[in-house]
């Protein structure tokens, strides 16, 4: 089927749709339906630059490494984290956090790469991330509705420290994400509609609407003349990297032609829901991330990487650690918070959020009052569905510098990731060079304990 045939195919669909709606079919067939469980989403919060283990989810309040943030009591008994989330301290019965990730790697670009692909670069193998390993797991579980939506959305992620880090290696473009929003400055959202900003700074698709004066029956002519080009070079190429990247393609135009675009259209929330997610790149991205697991995306991740009048690389704090803690936490807390309820609100509690970054700071604070590189021991939280909420994980010893209990390794927390998400950890894929490489490594162990 031809570009424009499948574009009028949706057209009919969509209004036989609007018209089934309007008859009354739908809300009867969602209500007959209204017992079954939806498939599982995933939503990641990425922290770039790595933050404080003391300052966020394992705080030392009676070591000098401590620091000057409080520990606050949280919704379970006997946990504490530190005083500048209050908004997921009121709902750690819905979380689990993980203390005691202990990774190798320390370096921003090759630490990146272990946390989003559960394995460390280098090779020949061209690893793809978790984010695009799940969703093409997710997409094709055969309960999952049919959606013109990609797979993987990343919204404003920050890759230059390590680009490779963020794609879909050997799996190729069909699975790579679509990207929100990069370039997004960390004040730009700030008491705006995103959807008002220009020149990149906007929570939107590039290149979504067709060129100026292109519309309508122009635009399914050049897309008709450019399948039949893609098809008369493709005779006689059966190669896979063109048949994924005309897949690709042929999304994109999808997505174009459809309601799906409106997913991305943050203007028709209540401007209420804004505030309380937070005016900023990465609040506003939290609500998207729920408009777009509500229209069925199976894994979207928002990336922290910075807020106004702080750092460009967030959570990277060298220097002044504490008063830039207390400023992304402002923006961290209120955002994550609203976004846990709001999903709970919407019936999407099933959804699973992770929140972490490529490894935590160093317990003992520099002459800079900083914090630096600490991959010994980090950690990471996971909220909502598939997880046993209100758990601990791994203990540290007092002063912050050593898992005393529990180790958890970078693939330990891959194959956990896939065992929360619904998804066989152990299933494989053929790689760049032949070879059948698993989801997780072979090797790994998922935390049993902290999944439903």
């Amino acid at each position: 089927m031809s570009i424009l045939s499948r574009r009028r195919a949706l057209q009919a669909f969509t209004a036989s749709a609007a018209g089934a709606s309007m008859s009354g079919w739908l809300p009867a067939l969602a209500a007959a339906a209204g017992d079954q469980k939806p498939p599982r989403s995933v939503i990641l919060l990425w922290m770039t630059g790595g933050p404080s283990q003391l300052d966020t989810f394992d705080p030392k309040p009676d070591h000098e490494n401590g620091g000057e943030f409080k520990a606050i009591d949280t919704a379970v008994p006997g946990v504490q984290i530190a005083e500048h989330l209050p908004g997921i301290a009121q709902r750690m019965d819905r979380c689990a956090i993980l203390r005691t990730l202990s990774t190798p790697e320390g370096d921003h670009g090759r630490a990146t790469f272990l946390a989003r692909t559960g394995y460390r670069p280098g090779g020949v193998i061209d690893y793809p991330t978790l984010g695009a390993s799940i969703s093409k797991e997710l997409q094709a579980q055969p309960e999952r509705p049919a959606n013109d939506l990609p797979g993987y959305i990343s919204v404003a992620p920050f890759r230059l420290a390590n680009p490779g880090a963020f794609g879909s290696g050997f799996l190729g473009p069909e699975h790579a994400p679509l990207v929100v929003g990069e370039g997004a400055g960390p004040g730009s959202l700030i008491g705006a509609d995103p959807n008002a900003a220009a020149g990149g700074n906007a929570l939107t698709v590039r290149n979504l609407a067709p060129p100026r004066g292109a519309g309508g029956e122009r635009m399914s002519k050049r897309l008709e003349l450019l399948s039949n080009f893609e098809n008369a070079f493709a005779a006689n190429r059966p190669d896979a990297a063109l048949v994924g990247r005309r897949t690709a393609y042929e999304k994109a135009v999808r997505m174009m032609s459809g309601a799906a675009a409106g997913a991305f259209d943050l203007s028709k929330e209540p401007g209420a829901l804004k505030d309380k997610y937070g005016r900023s790149p990465f609040g506003q991205g939290c609500m998207l991330a729920r408009r777009l697991v509500e229209r069925g995306v199976p894994f979207v991740e928002v990336s922290l990487n910075g807020v106004s009048g702080g750092e460009a690389f967030a959570w990277d704090t060298h220097a002044d650690n504490f008063a830039a803690v207390k400023r992304l936490c402002e923006v961290l807390d209120p955002a994550w918070s609203t976004l846990l309820d709001d999903l709970n609100d919407r019936g999407l509690g099933d959804t699973l959020v992770v929140w972490m970054g490529e490894f935590g700071r160093t317990p003992i604070i520099n002459p800079q009052g900083g914090r630096d590189h600490f991959p010994t021991a980090w950690n990471a939280v996971m909220c909502g569905g598939g997880i046993v909420g209100g758990s601990v994980v791994g203990k540290t010893d007092e002063a912050g510098m050593e898992v005393i209990d529990r180790p958890i390794s970078a693939a330990d927390f891959a194959a956990t990731l896939c065992r929360a998400a619904g998804v066989d950890p152990w299933r494989d894929n053929l790689s760049n060079v032949g070879r059948p490489i698993r989801l997780a490594d072979p090797e790994a162990n998922a935390i049993e304990e902290i999944l439903a």
